[in-house]
C-alpha cells in the first residue's frame, strides 16, 4: 500500500517515520529541511506547494490513502482537494471549520475519511465513545496540555507544531456544554489550579476543543475540554490580546503595512520552538461519569507521555502521531471501511477499534492508567 503523507512538520514526520516500518510512504511538503530529515531517515520525500489544492487529484494519483498533516488554516481546503481526488485519509490540520460539512463529498466519493485524528481532539474523542457505548455517560471533563520540562521566561511554553495554531486556540471562543446549553465563553476564561503529581500545579482555560462531540453527542448533558499551562501563562497571553499583538488589520509603521498578528507569529516562531532534543511531556486526564446497571460509575483516564530520548521524539509528536498512524491501518487492514466523514468518537465506539488504538499507542510505549469507582 502506498501512502502519502502531507505535512512534514514535527508530527507529520512522525507519522511517517511510524508509518514506514509497514508501508510505501512518501512525505510531501514544500519544506526542504524538514524532508532533509525524513529523506535521511530513509522515509520517501517529494517538495510541493501543498496550497495549490487545484494540483491534488494528479497529485495523489498513484497513492492508496493519505494522512493530511497541514496546519490548521489551509486544513479545510486540503481536506476538500484530498477527498475530491477520491483518497481515504486520515486527518490531523484541526482546522476552524466545520469537517462534518464534508461527508456528503466523501459519500459520492465512496471514501473513508477520519477526521480530528490526534490527542485532543482525537483519543480523547475516542475515549469518550467507547464509554458511551458502554455506559449512559452525563458527564465528560477533559484536561489537556504539552508543556516543556525546562520552565523558561516569559512564556514557559513550547509548541511542537505551528504558532498560528496555537494563538488560533487562544482566540477562537470556546464552546461547552452545561446541562444540556451550549455555553460560548471567550478561550482563556474560567482558570483554575489543579495539582498533577507528576508536574505539580497547572492552570487550566477554556478552549474550543469539544468540536465534533457538541454535535454528535447532545444527549450528554455536560461537556468542557480545557487546556493546561504552567501557572501565569494566561495573564501573559491575555495581556498580548488586550495590547493588540493579535489583531489582523495592518498598522502602517515608517509607511509599511504590517498585520500585529503576523508580526507576533513571526517572533513567537523561536520563542517556541520545541528545539529537537528538548524534554517536554503530554499531560491528560479524562473525567467520565454516568450510569450503568442502576448504579453511578466514574471513570478516570490518566495519559502521561515524555519526549523519547531514543528516538529524539517528541511527546506531543508521539501521543498524537501514533494515535493518527494507528487510524491509519484501521483503514489500511479493513478493520474500518464505512464510507463518508467520521470523528474518532465513531472508531471509540467500537471496541475492536479502540482496543486496536490502544493497543498500538502502549506498544509505542503510549500509556493510559485508568481508574473506576462505582457508587
Amino acid at each position: 500500500m502506498k501512502i502519502a503523507i502531507l505535512g512534514a512538520g514535527m508530527v507529520g514526520r512522525t507519522i511517517a517515520k511510524d508509518l514506514a516500518l509497514q508501508y510505501d510512504v512518501t512525505s510531501i511538503d514544500n519544506n526542504s529541511a524538514n524532508l532533509l530529515i525524513l529523506k535521511a531517515a530513509g522515509v520517501n520525500t517529494l517538495q510541493v506547494d501543498l496550497q495549490q489544492f487545484e494540483n491534488y487529484e494528479l497529485l495523489l494519483a498513484h497513492y492508496d490513502l493519505c494522512v493530511l498533516a497541514v496546519p490548521g488554516f489551509m486544513g479545510f481546503e486540503a481536506l476538500r482537494a484530498v477527498i475530491n481526488a477520491g483518497k481515504n485519509v486520515v486527518d490531523i490540520s484541526f482546522s476552524p471549520e466545520n469537517t462534518l460539512r464534508l461527508n456528503d463529498l466523501a459519500n459520492q466519493k465512496n471514501i473513508t475519511v477520519i477526521v480530528d485524528c490526534g490527542v485532543a481532539p482525537g483519543l480523547s474523542n475516542l475515549v469518550l465513545g467507547h464509554c458511551d457505548a458502554e455506559m449512559q455517560v452525563e458527564s465528560f471533563e477533559c484536561l489537556v496540555g504539552g508543556l516543556p520540562k525546562l520552565r523558561i521566561k516569559p512564556f514557559e511554553f513550547k509548541a511542537p507544531f505551528s504558532p498560528i495554531d496555537v494563538i488560533e486556540e487562544y482566540t477562537r471562543p470556546a464552546r461547552y456544554v452545561e446541562n444540556g446549553n451550549i455555553i460560548t465563553r471567550p478561550a482563556l476564561s474560567d482558570a483554575q489550579l489543579h495539582h498533577f503529581n507528576k508536574v505539580g500545579t497547572l492552570e487550566s482555560f477554556n478552549t474550543d476543543g469539544l468540536r465534533s462531540l457538541i454535535e454528535r453527542m447532545p444527549h450528554i448533558k455536560n461537556m468542557k475540554e480545557k487546556t493546561l499551562r504552567y501557572p501565569g501563562h494566561i495573564d501573559l497571553i491575555q495581556s498580548l490580546m488586550d495590547a493588540g499583538f493579535f489583531n489582523d488589520q495592518k498598522i502602517s509603521i515608517n509607511n509599511v503595512e504590517i498585520s500585529p498578528r503576523d508580526l507576533t507569529l513571526k517572533l513567537l516562531f523561536d520563542q517556541w520552538k520545541l528545539h529537537p532534543d528538548e524534554e517536554e511531556f503530554t499531560l491528560m486526564q479524562m473525567n467520565i461519569s454516568g450510569q450503568k446497571d442502576g448504579h453511578t460509575k466514574a471513570i478516570e483516564y490518566f495519559l502521561y507521555d515524555e519526549y523519547d530520548v531514543k528516538t529524539k521524539t517528541s511527546s506531543m509528536s508521539r501521543t498524537t502521531g501514533y494515535t493518527c498512524a494507528a487510524a491509519v491501518n484501521l483503514i489500511a487492514k479493513g478493520l474500518f471501511n464505512q464510507k463518508g466523514v467520521f470523528p474518532p468518537e465513531t472508531l471509540g465506539a467500537d471496541k475492536k477499534c479502540f482496543d486496536f488504538i490502544l493497543n498500538y499507542l502502549k506498544e509505542r510505549k503510549v500509556k493510559i492508567e485508568i481508574k473506576e469507582a462505582i457508587f
